[in-house]
């Protein structure tokens, strides 16, 4: 058998680790709902066409696919690739069956994506992601750039992560600041800026001057960027730099009301970042970033913003806004860290201990009551002594074992000794024992 060797950038977890994962879909899902997103699931696949363009080097991260066997004349699978997030995919979504959804649309899309970039830690080439979005048509409220990040509070909260903030711009202030400077490319000023945490602002000014901005420009982007709070006051701090430009003032108004709105609903939640720009180049107006407290160079674990072209048929423009939470690279950093596991390796909770081979028939019977009962079961693969198969559920962390005795069946907590009688019609393991849970560290739990 030849060797298996590992592809990198395509994270599996273990059985015990999978379960934490699930824990963490399960709340985020759940929340979602709470709030009133329906779900959908889109294909894995998009024309290449659509999913090119969008910016952060977007098209040097596309997947194509082909078959395998296509001949040079097979156009079959011809310019498909895979989606390297859920927003476009979306945006054509609500496109194809506009006349058949109820707008504003809430939808919420928990599904992998694909990019073809180097993988390194916190970056994977296939992972998960859970994104909700809300779209309108032809108008969008601005009170729904607030309602989003609430609504991602209120997952995080209920997950055992660490501290969390959510930083938030305006796409239109570090636009309308640049074009007040005279600087037009806004697109190329905007990726050179988004570099600040990875070179240092000094690098970020000399990258802007060769890029053709003069120093006093290049400085004044620097410095814009380096305007963050969590009210505000940030708009004082901006105009103190004494740049003008109508598309300026539209974005620290409305960043402004999104500050003050959030202010009210859930003190300290958002900070205003005004070097936070977000790669895609569909974002129009509000964008996000989240990052754990005291981790933030390890980058954010979630994000998004306002899209108000993205989706739009000629006739009526679908403006949405919506936030994603990198669930593979969450849960992979918080249990690389050592800050989360699984209590077992499996979802069972009882294991049905065999004396022979034909004790399997009312083994199964038993099996089949617990179950009804909501209680996850397994029969003994085989029958052994008692010893071996308590090593056996031990080695799973399978907490009971039932045993049929001369007196009746009993049931053995393996962790405590305990052994008491048991009925299968109505013998329940302590709640906490009857699915497996997450233990985390007891400052993140």
């Amino acid at each position: 058998m030849s060797k298996i060797n590992p592809i990198s950038g395509f994270p599996e977890f273990l059985p015990s680790d999978r379960i934490v994962e699930q824990h963490f879909l399960d709340v985020i899902r759940e929340t979602f709902e709470l709030h009133g997103f329906a779900s959908i699931e889109t294909r894995a696949v998009e024309p290449v066409e659509r999913l090119s363009n969008q910016g952060e080097d977007a098209d040097k991260e596309i997947y194509g696919i082909r078959r395998l066997a296509a001949t040079a004349d097979d156009d079959s699978g011809a310019n498909l690739g895979l989606h390297f997030d859920l927003t476009v995919p979306f945006a054509r979504y609500v496109l194809e069956h506009s006349g058949k959804l109820a707008f504003p649309f809430r939808r919420y899309q928990i599904q992998k994506v694909w990019r073809g970039e180097r993988p390194q830690e916190g970056r994977y080439r296939e992972f998960t992601q859970a994104d909700i979005d809300i779209v309108d048509s032809g108008e969008l409220p601005n009170h729904y750039e607030v309602e989003l990040p609430l609504v991602i509070a209120d997952a995080l909260r209920k997950l055992p992560v660490p501290e969390f903030v959510i930083k938030v711009n305006n796409r239109k202030i570090p636009e309308g600041f640049y074009r007040g400077l005279g600087l037009d490319d806004v697109t190329t000023v905007l990726r050179i800026v988004d570099k600040i945490d990875k070179i240092g602002p000094d690098k970020v000014v000399e990258r802007l001057v060769e890029a053709g901005a003069t120093d006093k420009q290049a400085k004044l982007a620097v410095q814009l960027a380096d305007i963050s709070s969590t009210d505000t006051s940030f708009v004082e701090q901006v105009r103190a730099l004494g740049v003008e430009h109508p598309t300026l003032d539209e974005g620290l108004e409305q960043l402004g009301a999104v500050m003050a709105a959030a202010a009210e609903h859930a003190p300290g939640l958002l900070m205003a970042d005004l070097r936070i720009a977000r790669g895609l180049d569909y974002y129009t107006g509000a964008v996000y970033e989240i990052y754990l407290v005291g981790q933030e160079s390890f980058g954010s674990v979630g994000g998004g913003g306002r899209y108000d072209a993205l989706a739009s048929d000629g006739r009526t423009t679908y403006p949405g806004v919506g936030i994603s939470i990198g669930v593979s690279r969450l849960v992979h950093r918080l249990i690389s860290l050592g800050l989360l596991k699984g209590s077992r390796s499996t979802p069972t909770a009882v294991l049905i201990a065999l004396t022979a081979e034909e004790d399997r028939a009312e083994a199964m019977r038993t099996a089949a009551a617990l179950r009804q009962r909501g209680i996850p079961v397994e029969v003994a693969p085989a029958a052994a002594k008692f010893g071996k198969q308590i090593k056996f559920a031990d080695r799973r962390g399978i907490p009971f074992v039932w045993f049929s005795t001369d007196n009746g069946p009993e049931v053995k907590d393996i962790r405590s000794g305990e052994q008491v009688p048991a009925d299968p019609a109505t013998w329940t393991p302590p709640g906490e024992d009857v699915r497996p849970q997450i233990e985390a560290l007891e400052e993140n739990s």
